[in-house]
């Protein structure tokens, strides 16, 4: 008979796992404090009762209405963004792989700019107040989703019809990105004040556009989307040791990267239409969770999609809070913290070589 010692496997797995349940709890903690913040100063029994009964008008109108919203797409947004990022990073073996980088993110904002300025969607108002609004938010949604998607295909056609290799594919992104920001440039450039205001403003990134019907078809697209991605856990494990290994393991590398990619951009292209651009979360979070985990996709992937929740929601609640009451985009704020600290887990990385 042989006995295997698997004491020190379990230690290994066993602290990968209480990363994971800390996560958890941090998430949650940072929910209670965001759903308890806000210029509206509710008591804890308040916000409660709010939640669990409906509470009065005035609770009820602030968590259901206000609050609750946002930060379910905090969580959610994030957590696909996060996850998108840590799919796009290993499937093009580039650590720098993000939404942002394969130019999705300025195809929304082209198509944005499109609807904004071309077909109308931005106006002005005669009162102070909200004097540059976005009058038909659906196109504008529909039109951005339209050219992340298509940028997407673009890459995934080349990749396909030309044998691009992973390297390729970013290149092609980056080729993109500043073909639509080009794009952007020159409608921006013949449009109105007015309307330059609003298509920036969408820019900018704004967890509080959103309602609960975006807010259940994000959700459930990324529920789906993260269900697939943990069914190829094991085909992700198995492309982090290349491509000659990952073949000879039985994993067909094109389907799965393809896949990977389509799924990635459609969670990526659903997240910036309806909110705009959030930086840095698809690219930090796997970053961060790859060195304090490692790259076992088990875990990677969970790991990640809890600490691009994590990230996103502390950052729209220091946006909520750090001006009050003016709200400050959420997009600025993960820029300027993700930017630092990507850097830091670069200079820590070269450190250690």
């Amino acid at each position: 008979m042989v006995v295997t010692d698997t004491s020190d496997y379990k230690r290994f797995t066993g602290r990968k796992k209480a990363v994971l349940a800390l996560l958890a709890v941090l998430v949650v903690v940072a929910f209670a404090v965001a759903i308890n913040t806000g210029s509206i100063k509710l008591s804890l029994y308040e916000v409660i009762q709010a939640i669990v009964s409906g509470g009065n008008g005035v609770s009820d109108l602030v968590i259901w209405r206000i609050r609750l919203p946002r930060i379910t797409a905090a969580i959610v947004a994030g957590a696909g963004l996060s996850v998108a990022g840590c799919v796009m990073q290993n499937t093009l073996r580039n650590p720098l792989a993000s939404p942002s980088t394969l130019g999705i993110a300025n195809a929304a904002a082209f198509g944005a700019n499109l609807a904004i300025i071309v077909f109308g969607a931005g106006s002005i108002q005669s009162t102070s107040t909200d004097a540059v609004i976005i009058n038909n938010p659906y196109l504008v949604t529909v039109l951005a989703f339209v050219c992340s998607m298509l940028a997407t295909v673009v890459i995934l056609l080349l990749a396909r019809l030309r044998n691009f290799t992973p390297e390729a594919m970013v290149l092609a992104g980056v080729a993109l990105s500043s073909l639509f920001a080009a794009g952007t440039i020159l409608i921006q450039y013949f449009a109105q004040d007015y309307q330059i205001a609003a298509a920036v403003f969408w820019t900018f990134g704004d967890l509080g556009r959103i309602a609960w019907p975006e807010v259940a078809i994000l959700a459930v697209l990324v529920t789906i989307s993260f269900i697939y991605f943990m069914f190829r856990r094991w085909d992700y494990n198995a492309l982090d040791s290349g491509e000659e290994t990952a073949k000879s393991l039985g994993v067909n590398v094109e389907r799965v990267r393809q896949f990977g990619m389509l799924v990635s951009s459609l969670i990526t292209a659903v997240a910036v239409s309806f909110l705009g651009i959030i930086g840095f979360i698809g690219l930090v979070g796997p970053h961060i969770m790859r060195r304090i985990i490692g790259g076992d996709h088990r875990y990677l992937i969970p790991a990640s999609a809890m600490i691009g929740s994590l990230l996103l929601l502390v950052s729209d609640t220091l946006a909520r809070t750090m001006a009050a009451p003016v709200v400050l985009p959420v997009g600025a704020i993960t820029s300027f913290f993700g930017a630092p600290l990507f850097l830091y887990l670069l200079i820590r990385g070269y450190q250690r070589r």
